[in-house]
């Protein structure tokens, strides 16, 4: 089976974005686990898929793979990716495009200078709606790490996040804490782990622990669950700009109630083929 692709990436996070539309094929786990390796591969954090809509309302299915095989939820800089690829691929001629994916429908903007801007939808906080293990919703939980008590904020933004608000960002936080948390107890479902370093109130810096993957240049839902936690926590005010160690994402949420947007570039690396 050959399969036609195109590498992509979302200030760094990158991706091997798949047309199903077109061609037809369907990628085991191992394979995705293959393709996804940097050495004997095509190398990427995720797989994207675009699928037929599998439902009225909406103009395409969305689905991600992360780089272990497991299939995810969100991936918000793979939805610019997204957006930019069905446009170039003439897939579609909207601006404004509808998508279906695992955990709800997103709306995609592309707009004039070619940066995409994503209804994310609302921020999540109730903790079995994460899913998250607590009684009860706060804006922070003490979750146990090793025999050491962590202060973590918990929201989805259709994928599980853990927010750790961080005085400065350092290798040690991200490399030790990162696999703790990710696959700690209390997130069923595993977790992605964002670190997050408040310069002012409407600016942060953040690096992201991915689940199934590590850390990544960039991780869209990433930015916007911290930025939701900062704004539910008062340490933050909408817009906030994040930066991510491959570029900023602008991110604007007026609190509960309301959806989410996020904003930024989407840029094609090349196209190829392989055989599966």
């Amino acid at each position: 089976m050959v399969v036609t692709f195109t590498k992509m990436h979302g200030l760094g996070n990158d991706f091997m974005v798949v047309d199903l539309i077109s061609q037809h094929a369907h990628l085991r786990p191992e394979q995705v686990r293959r393709l996804a390796d940097r050495h004997i591969g095509i190398g990427f954090d995720q797989l994207l898929l675009v699928e037929p809509p599998g439902k009225p309302g909406v103009d395409f299915r969305y689905r991600i793979f992360n780089a272990d095989g497991s299939e995810v939820e969100q991936c918000g800089n793979g939805a610019r990716c997204f957006a930019v690829f069905v446009r170039d691929k003439k897939l579609t001629n909207k601006d404004c495009i509808r998508v279906e994916t695992k955990n709800g429908d997103i709306e995609l903007n592309i707009n004039e200078d070619g940066r995409v801007l994503v209804n994310m939808g609302e921020p999540v906080f109730e903790p079995k709606n994460i899913p998250f293990v607590a009684e009860t919703a706060s804006s922070v939980y003490a979750v146990e790490i090793d025999s050491e008590i962590v202060q973590l904020s918990a929201v989805s933004m259709g994928n599980p996040h853990a927010v750790l608000q961080v005085g400065e960002l350092n290798d040690q936080q991200v490399k030790t804490l990162g696999p703790l948390i990710e696959k700690h107890q209390r997130f069923p479902e595993k977790v992605n782990v964002g670190f997050m370093e408040v310069v002012h109130k409407r600016f942060i810096k953040l690096r992201v622990f991915e689940r199934g993957v590590g850390e990544t240049l960039a991780c869209g839902t990433g930015a916007c669950a911290a930025v939701a936690s900062g704004i539910e926590r008062g340490v933050l005010e909408s817009p906030v700009e994040v930066r991510l160690p491959g570029g900023n994402l602008r991110i604007e949420w007026q609190g509960p109630g309301t959806s989410l947007l996020m904003e930024g570039p989407a840029t094609t690396v090349f196209e190829g083929k392989i055989r599966i």
